[in-house]
């Protein structure tokens, strides 16, 4: 939604007093019979994006280098961000979830959603490793439904088939206590991956933290939780 001009609204109500005055130098009549109603100002409108973190807000609180496992290096052409300008809230897209999508950058799309009116995203890998994390912010409760639409991905993608070596890949999934306001926790494993992946995504007001994590023999649990960790840290900041 657009916000009314500021130049517009400026011009409208310097005009006002000009066209109080030229009424009243046009009356003979006694100023008594004067109307008493109120020129009342016209409602602004609310910005939907009014409180939301731009991209470039959102690029600073991303988790920094320190923050993921040695051995892993910033891939440059996985790093972006909206900058200062939002952009046009996306509808979301129903039916069956791509479950491939789980297995790579920008895994929030597998709700449904392409992204929020802002975001930022960066990753950091080896030749074996990676860890990706992205930061996605919502107008209204969209934030929330986006949190309910992964869970019902979860269930729907409890078995699949992966796109690379087509092996069958199983999902664990559950809520997860201390991190934001809400978060939950899925885990891919598969008998022909030598690690499996875990996925983390997690609200804070009406951000949405998703973090990919293949880094360790823990099927990257812990570092995935550090990663978002610190994310939510800097959110509140």
């Amino acid at each position: 939604m657009r916000l009314p001009s500021r130049a517009v609204m400026l011009i409208a109500v310097a005009a006002l007093p000009l066209a109080l005055t030229a009424c009243s130098s046009g009356s003979t009549g006694s100023t008594a019979d004067s109307g008493t109603g109120t020129n009342a100002k016209p409602a602004k409108a609310k910005d939907p994006n009014s409180g939301l973190f731009t991209g470039t807000q959102l690029k600073k609180a991303l988790a920094p280098a320190s923050a993921f496992p040695s051995g892993l290096t910033l891939e440059s052409d996985g790093s972006a961000d909206s900058g200062g300008q939002f952009l046009s809230p996306s509808s979301p897209k129903t039916g069956k979830p791509d479950c491939t999508a789980l297995e790579s950058t920008s895994w929030i799309q597998v709700s449904g959603y392409k992204g929020g009116v802002s975001f930022a995203q960066n990753g950091y890998a080896n030749k074996t490793e990676e860890v990706d994390q992205e930061i996605d912010s919502f107008q209204g409760t969209t934030a929330t439904d986006v949190m309910k639409a992964l869970r019902t991905v979860a269930a729907e993608c409890a078995t699949y088939t992966d796109s690379d070596e087509h092996a069958t890949v199983k999902l664990t999934g559950s809520s997860t206590a201390g991190l934001g306001d809400e978060a939950y926790t899925m885990t891919l494993t598969s008998g022909h991956w030598e690690n499996g992946t875990t996925l983390i995504a997690s609200r804070s007001g009406g951000s949405v933290v998703t973090v990919l994590s293949t880094a360790g023999g823990d099927n990257g649990a812990a570092s995935a939780k550090k990663v978002t960790t610190t994310i939510l840290s800097a959110l509140k900041k």
